[in-house]
């Protein structure tokens, strides 16, 4: 049973160091996964590996199913959720090439993607005042020091809805507000795994300036600096994933001990079908 994922974003479709490689095709009440999850060893570590996108980059960020991804890898055991995601720079000080291990998080989308489990008969409200996992950032930090990347911990990561890039009055206004690096995919994806019970943490990889810098940002600039930043990315993984301590205890494992108000011993059969693994251990 594999208790670490991750979730590999643009250029990231595979980890090359997996071994005894098998898949499996994952079925959740929220439908299906972005793709079918590949699981594998590191070392003598198991890990499962989900491609944001699905292979071959076939979906949008407004169209990947983030609960059923969140919900898959939940699913198959995993408590230790490491995501990987290209964004661009608002800052001078963070160049392209570079990383940052994010902290925070300011949700630009347009309220069209699905971004809570709840609902449906059982509320929760689940604490997300740091959305990202303090201890698992830092290992994840730690590792890319290790590695030998330039890297930032700590910033806020502002997500946009996309797959449009800014516009130049959004970009500056962004950094007005004092935003470190912008994306398209960290919501909802961090507060499902929040409400999900899981640890999660992203290394994001600054693939450009945004378009508040002197030069444009393109497609074509951003897959050519994150080609150069995958091959690090995966150093990285490599460096950290046999060494995540899963024996030590987070907050984000009992994120759901005060959350839900709804009285679980009146929900019904079918409403228990739909919540499954997320309320294993609470009914």
């Amino acid at each position: 049973m594999p208790e670490i994922g991750v979730i590999g974003g643009s250029g990231l479709y595979e980890l090359d160091e997996l071994t005894d490689i098998r898949e499996e095709k994952v079925e959740t009440p929220f439908g299906d996964p972005s793709d079918n999850v590949i699981i594998g060893k590191i070392g003598d570590r198991e890990v499962a590996f989900l491609p944001r996108h699905g292979r071959g980059h076939k979906l949008t960020p407004s169209e990947v199913p983030y609960r059923a991804n969140i919900y898959a890898l939940k699913k198959l055991g995993v408590k230790y959720i490491v995501s990987v995601s290209a964004v661009g720079s608002l800052k001078e000080g963070i160049k392209p090439g570079e990383f940052l291990i994010p902290s925070q998080l300011y949700d630009r989308t347009k309220g069209i993607r699905e971004s809570t489990f709840f609902g449906n008969g059982i509320v929760g409200h689940v604490a997300v005042a740091d959305p990202y996992c303090g201890e698992l950032s830092m290992q994840v930090y730690k590792a890319a020091i290790d590695t030998g990347v330039n890297v930032h911990m700590g910033g806020t990561y502002v997500c946009i809805e996309g797959p449009t890039f800014s516009t130049r009055s959004e970009s500056h206004t962004y950094r007005h507000f004092g935003f470190d690096i912008i994306g398209m995919t960290g919501i909802p994806e961090a507060k499902l795994a929040r409400e999900a019970e899981i640890a999660f943490a992203n290394i994001s990889l600054v693939t450009d300036y945004d378009v508040w810098h002197e030069e444009d940002v393109s497609a074509a600039k951003v897959v050519e600096t994150m080609n150069k930043n995958i091959g690090n990315a995966k150093k990285v993984l490599a460096n950290l994933l046999p060494k995540i301590d899963l024996k030590k205890e987070c907050s984000c494992h009992d994120a759901l001990k005060f959350a839900i108000q709804t009285d679980l011993s009146k929900i019904t059969e079918e409403e228990k079908k739909q919540f499954g693994v997320l309320l294993e251990g609470k009914l």
